[in-house]
């Protein structure tokens, strides 16, 4: 039994230890890949929020970040009507190649000028907007995204 109960707490700890890797300081599912998050959303009837950030540098994402992503307003807005993705841009979290490359070829095609720039789709997939930080919180931004849908 006490070997059961060992596995069990070490079990629960791995599971932990490797959720909270892959989860953002936010609390939201973000995707990585826009391709499935636009499959997703036709499936959904949602839009796709794609903020394109410097997550570890950028001082308005950040801010974005604390302001917007991480207020309860928003999280209830996105649970029911986005598919969100992040592409980051970091300076000091290690990326794999073909991370780096995917994002970069993303902001190329989308002519990504800085950071935060958010691109709104429809559930249709079409580009609704491409829009950035705004001050004034979460309640502020969600009425932003729905202008634009």
């Amino acid at each position: 039994m006490k070997q059961l109960t060992s596995f069990l707490i070490l079990f629960v700890f791995l599971f932990t230890s490797c959720n909270n890797a892959q989860s953002t300081d936010d609390g939201l599912s973000w995707k990585t890949n826009l391709e499935q998050a636009l499959a997703q959303a036709k499936k959904e009837n949602k839009a796709v929020l794609v903020n394109f950030t410097g997550s570890d540098w950028c001082i308005w994402c950040k801010r974005l970040s604390s302001e917007v992503f991480q207020q309860k307003e928003f999280k209830n807005y996105a649970e029911k009507n986005l598919v969100l993705v992040k592409l980051d841009f970091p300076k000091n979290i290690k990326q794999s190649e073909s991370t780096k490359l995917y994002n970069n070829n993303l902001a190329q095609k989308y002519g990504i000028q800085g950071f935060p720039t958010i691109l709104i789709f429809n559930s249709k997939g079409d580009l609704a907007a491409t829009t950035g930080y705004q001050p004034g919180g979460a309640a502020n931004y969600v009425k932003h995204i729905q202008s634009f849908l």
